[in-house]
């Protein structure tokens, strides 16, 4: 069972979790020590509000931001000279005033295309030159937004397709899939589950891996974990029991992560996590739950995953800013280190470059520590002085961060 990845360079973070899919890039080693002041390679302003994490291919970073009220799409060279920008329709308005903006969800690219997703519906394909290629509005094509707060999940790349998940409450959820070159569906697969109000509501994004020899999405939202054939979408396995009292309001925004053929479920706006063996046929609620645990999870920050390995940060409450590194088979903590408190709540996910962890607060500082068998050594805290709600991104000796006003590139 293999997590599957378009590419793995350690220049580049073609989508928003990296090569691997989840948060990690083993080969890269960015500076730990960054600031205003410190490794600053160059920093580019930018012209809008956006929370979305850049990718990169090769000699260029992708961006979405609001330019001008318009949804919109930036392109800088690694000197960070702005190469191109486009703009689509008007911008969504925010709903959450510290983490929203209309252009949350990350671009993804195949080095051929950029595809870009939007608050306001609109999905889009460009070349890589900027060149508008298709634009559709998912709200007029499929249903209204019926999510409370703004859109979160990223487009993914599956089955040789743009694959979105559309999951929300009081409207048809549904998992979608459009070809690359021209936006037409290939296939749409209904995804409703019983759930309490806005529980049905998913801020997540799915991730593809090869399951039981079949190219899978794996997607978790509506109180289910599943498995859908990446070429039909048909649905393989679901796995739920995530909401026993079936308690309102438990939307979801950290995402599912996965290593060894196990996946990391955040759940309980923060206060679960459970592992479940990927893969079977039908109804996997009472044969692949590996553990549960409690008191334990985070809200908005996804999990990083590798090497059979867990990483999970609290990203609110009195523990938040522990940093637990958590065995994926038992479930049993390896090691527990906690950074620096502050009121300040975590949106950004964390980031394994190398044998450094990075964790990003809202407050503007970012945490770099350098992982060992007992825990996190050497904890440097950066303070950029800028809102901080994007994951920071791992490339070779480089790491890019997206603050509310700035590119910054550290090396």
């Amino acid at each position: 069972m293999a997590l599957l990845a378009t590419h793995v360079a350690a220049a580049e973070w073609t989508n928003w979790r990296g090569p691997n899919g989840h948060g990690a890039q083993p080969d890269s080693d960015p500076p730990a020590k960054v600031s205003p002041t410190d490794n600053v390679l160059w920093k580019a302003p930018l012209p809008g509000r956006g929370c979305s994490t850049p990718i990169v291919h090769k000699d260029r970073i992708y961006l979405t931001c609001d330019i001008g009220g318009k949804d919109g799409v930036l392109a800088y060279d690694m000197a960070g000279k702005e190469v191109w920008r486009h703009t689509f329709g008007e911008v969504a308005g925010v709903r959450h005033k510290n983490a929203g903006s209309g252009c949350n969800p990350s671009a993804i690219t195949d080095g051929e295309h950029v595809f870009v997703y939007f608050k306001s519906g609109t999905l889009a394909g460009l070349t890589t030159d900027g060149e508008e290629v298709w634009k559709r509005n998912l709200h007029d094509d499929y249903s209204a937004d019926g999510l409370k707060w703004d859109l979160g999940t990223s487009p993914i790349f599956a089955g040789g397709h743009v694959v979105v998940a559309l999951m929300h409450n009081n409207n048809p959820s549904f998992l979608l899939a459009f070809d690359k070159a021209t936006g037409k569906e290939v296939w749409k697969t209904p995804r409703d589950y019983p759930a309490p109000a806005e529980a049905q509501d998913a801020y997540t994004t799915p991730f593809v891996a090869e399951i039981d020899g079949r190219e899978t999405i794996v997607t978790w939202g509506c109180d289910h974990l599943t498995g859908h054939d990446a070429t039909t979408g048909k649905e393989l396995w679901k796995h739920g029991d995530f909401n026993p009292r079936q308690q309102g309001n438990w939307r979801v925004i950290a995402s599912a992560a996965a290593t060894n053929g196990i996946a990391v479920v955040p759940f309980g706006r923060g206060d679960f996590l459970a592992g479940v063996k990927m893969g079977g046929e039908g109804d996997t609620t009472a044969t692949h739950r590996l553990w549960t645990r409690e008191g334990i999870g985070s809200d908005s920050s996804t999990p990083a995953a590798a090497d059979g390995k867990f990483y999970v940060l609290t990203d609110k409450g009195r523990n938040r800013g522990t940093v637990t590194c958590i065995d994926a088979e038992t479930g049993k903590n390896r090691w527990e280190s906690e950074l620096p408190r502050s009121a300040a709540i975590y949106y950004a996910s964390p980031v394994i470059a190398g044998d450094k962890l990075y964790a990003g607060r809202s407050d503007g500082t970012l945490f770099c520590g350098t992982i060992t068998g007992k825990g996190l050594n050497n904890v440097v805290q950066n303070d950029l002085g800028e809102t901080l709600i994007a994951s920071p991104v791992a490339i070779g000796k480089k790491l890019l961060v997206r603050t509310h006003d700035h590119l910054w590139c550290f090396q």
